[in-house]
């Protein structure tokens, strides 16, 4: 018999240089440190906020992220409001991040979701965003999710 409510629980990402993801995910994105592991060959780390686990991150990539094979294809993260979205965004203007558009934009042409898109230090694809408030903005595509292709 299946469960009968699923939720997710954390996501684990497959890095290839745990030192820099680290620095990203906890200085950029501001999760904290729960449990990592040094150790030759079995280097990860365990992150959170309030005592959550939220993300782990594995080192044991030796090539960056793909878009054409099987696997994760976005990881998003949720706040409450856009004005939250937007001081993410000015935060990680000021670093190295990539974008995949400019600014704030809708889930879809008409939505009142949206976010921002970039990408982690290995490519993985990266989305924060609110359930309201992208109302009025323009879609950069009209006829598919704007979290969908890349």
């Amino acid at each position: 018999m299946a469960p009968s409510r699923l939720t997710t629980g954390h996501v684990g990402l497959n890095v290839t240089d745990l030192e820099r993801s680290l620095d990203f995910y906890t200085r950029v994105l501001g999760f904290e440190v729960m449990g990592e592991s040094r150790e030759e060959g079995r280097e990860y780390a365990f992150l959170g906020h309030d005592g959550t686990l939220l993300l782990t991150l594995w080192q044991q990539s030796g090539e960056g992220f793909r878009t054409d094979t099987a696997g994760l294809h976005h990881l998003s993260f949720q706040v409450e409001t856009v004005e939250e979205v937007r001081r993410a965004e000015a935060a990680l203007l000021e670093t190295a991040v990539e974008f995949a558009y400019d600014g704030v934009v809708p889930h879809g042409e008409g939505a009142a979701s949206g976010g921002i898109f970039f990408h982690d230090p290995d490519g993985i694809r990266l989305e924060i965003y609110a359930p309201s408030g992208a109302e009025g903005a323009e879609a950069p595509t009209e006829s598919a999710p704007t979290c969908g292709f890349f």
